[in-house]
C-alpha cells in the first residue's frame, strides 16, 4: 500500500513538472512575440525618422491657381498688347491722312504758284512778280528776286514783254506733312511788243515746304 502511495506521488509530481514546463514555454513564446512586435514597431519608427527616408504618405503639393494667373498675368498683358496695337493703328491712320492732305495741298500750291511765277504784263510786271515772290522761301526766293529785279521787270517794261503760263498736268512725286515734291508741266506763251506770241512747253520739279499754314516753293528745277 505504501508502494501505491509512492507511485501516485511520483505521478503527481511528474504531471506538475510537465504542467510547469508547458506554462513556462507558453510564457517564453508570448514574451518573444511581444519583443518581436516591439522591434518591428521600433524599426518602422526609426526608418521613418532617418534622414532622406520616404514619408509614409505623400504631401499634397498646391496646384496652380489658373484663375489668379489669368486675372493678374494674362489679361493685363493682353490688354497692353491690344492698347499698343490700337495706338499704332491710330497713328498709322493719322499719318496716312496727313500724307494725303499734304499731297493734295502741295499739288494745288505748286500749280497755282507756278502760274503766278511765270505770268506778267508790262504795265503790272513789278506788282505781279513782287506778289509772286511771297510764294517762295529760302535761297530760291533770293535768286528769283534778283532775277526779276535785274532782268525780267526792266526788260518787260522796256520791250513790252508779257507772258502767260498754264499748267496742263501736275503730279505728286512725294508728300509729307511739311515737305513735298511735285512735277509740273508748263506751257508758257510770250509776246514781245506787237510780235506774234511764241509758246514753249517745259516741265519743272517743284519742291515745297510748309511754313505755318502755307506751302512755299523752295526749289524750282527744270527737268
Amino acid at each position: 500500500m505504501a508502494s501505491n502511495t509512492g507511485a501516485e506521488t511520483d505521478s503527481a509530481a511528474t504531471e506538475l513538472t510537465e504542467s510547469s514546463a508547458t506554462e513556462l514555454t507558453d510564457a517564453n513564446e508570448s514574451k518573444a512575440a511581444e519583443t518581436e512586435t516591439d522591434e518591428t514597431e521600433t524599426g518602422e519608427t526609426d526608418a521613418a525618422d532617418e534622414p532622406g527616408a520616404a514619408p509614409a504618405e505623400k504631401v499634397a503639393k498646391p496646384g496652380v491657381n489658373w484663375a489668379r494667373v489669368l486675372a493678374y498675368g494674362i489679361l493685363p498683358g493682353l490688354a497692353l498688347i491690344l492698347g499698343l496695337g490700337a495706338g499704332f493703328l491710330k497713328w498709322e491712320d493719322s499719318s496716312v491722312r496727313d500724307a494725303d492732305l499734304a499731297r493734295v495741298e502741295s499739288v494745288a500750291a505748286a500749280k497755282d504758284s507756278t502760274i503766278k511765277l511765270l505770268s506778267y504784263k508790262p504795265d503790272t510786271v513789278e506788282k505781279d512778280l513782287t506778289s509772286a515772290r511771297d510764294l517762295l522761301a529760302g535761297d530760291f526766293r533770293d535768286s528769283y528776286t534778283q532775277l526779276t529785279n535785274d532782268v525780267v521787270i526792266p526788260g518787260s517794261k522796256e520791250k513790252q514783254i508779257s507772258a502767260v503760263a498754264s499748267v496742263p498736268a501736275v503730279a505728286s512725286v512725294s508728300a509729307e506733312p511739311n515737305h513735298a515734291v511735285v512735277l509740273v508741266f508748263v506751257n508758257q506763251s510770250v509776246i514781245v511788243g506787237s510780235d506774234a506770241p511764241t509758246s514753249t512747253a517745259s516741265s519743272v520739279q517743284v519742291t515745297l515746304d510748309k511754313v505755318g499754314d502755307r506751302w512755299l516753293i523752295s526749289k524750282f528745277d527744270p527737268v
